[in-house]
């Protein structure tokens, strides 16, 4: 390689670096300062989130989807400012995250419906709801489904989506529960002496509140019955406690004051044939 090359090689990457050192700078101050401003945000955004008592899972997943959303944005700053085109990056991107979109479309919806159970809170951790037919005590709330316990100690997990789009009954919500029972008697029964014994079971039931105070009313003149409507009050966690209690406790009652609770009576009929 001649001298004239060598000299002509040189400038050559000189000037190369004198037109792309500004560049590379910015480009690594960009980097630096903007990987510090996404962990100082992120930590903010956190820190807000947490003030107003928003669900820690929640509060972990927005923080986490802030914190890699900005240091995308960072990254494709220091590549354009390189000189380097960004737009097959982000058409691949954008490609990648239409594709991941499509393949979790029922996860997504799952994982949106909890966003908005964490965020509108209809209930909340040791709630008793009724829920997609079911009844029981919300253990836990995660991003995609909500884990309920049963009566009888089964685990139900039912998807987000579900909840977040059918009726739900908050049976804690409101503090304290009204316990209807219905029970029908004979037509023939004394309706003074029904509501006597009734209330005697009421008044005298340890978990039964005294404020507000129970009722017992005709409800319906059925065909075959007279139905009672009971409405004793209780406390959230002795809900099923007091209404199987009271229909025990009255069906002995009844049993004992011969009131006669009416029930379809089988009869059996038999043809006589007479020969001739």
């Amino acid at each position: 390689m001649s001298e004239k090359e060598i000299t002509t090689y040189f400038e050559y990457i000189k000037n190369y670096v004198l037109e792309y050192s500004p560049k590379l700078i910015s480009a690594i101050l960009i980097l630096f300062i903007g990987l510090w401003a996404t962990s100082i945000i992120t930590k903010l955004i956190k820190r807000l989130m947490r003030k107003r008592e928003i669900e820690a899972t929640l509060i972990l997943f927005i923080g986490n989807l802030v914190f890699w959303a900005l240091r995308i944005l960072v990254l494709v700053t220091v590549i354009t400012q390189l000189g380097i085109g960004t737009s097959s990056f982000v058409a691949i991107l954008g490609a990648a995250g239409l594709a991941v979109g499509l393949a979790l479309q029922g996860s997504l919806s799952n994982f949106a419906g909890g966003v908005l159970i964490i965020l509108l809170k209809p209930f909340r951790v040791g709630d008793v709801i009724e829920a997609q037919g079911l009844v029981g005590t919300v253990k836990e709330i995660k991003m995609f489904s909500t884990y309920i316990t049963l009566p009888e100690n089964k685990l139900a997990i039912i998807p987000n989506a579900a909840l977040s789009n059918d009726k739900i009954i908050n049976f804690t919500v409101n503090g304290n529960l009204r316990v209807d029972i219905e029970i029908g008697v004979d037509y023939g029964s004394n309706f003074k002496q029904v509501k006597e014994v009734v209330f005697n079971i009421l008044n005298n039931h340890p978990l039964i509140l005294k404020e507000p105070a129970p009722s017992v009313f005709v409800k319906t003149l059925n065909n075959s019955s007279v139905d009672f409507a009971i409405r004793p009050w209780s406390t959230a966690a002795d809900y099923w406690t007091v209404r199987a209690e009271v229909i025990e406790s009255c069906k002995l009652a009844f049993d004992e004051a011969g009131i006669e609770i009416p029930y379809p009576h089988q009869v059996e009929i038999r043809k006589v044939v007479k020969e001739n």
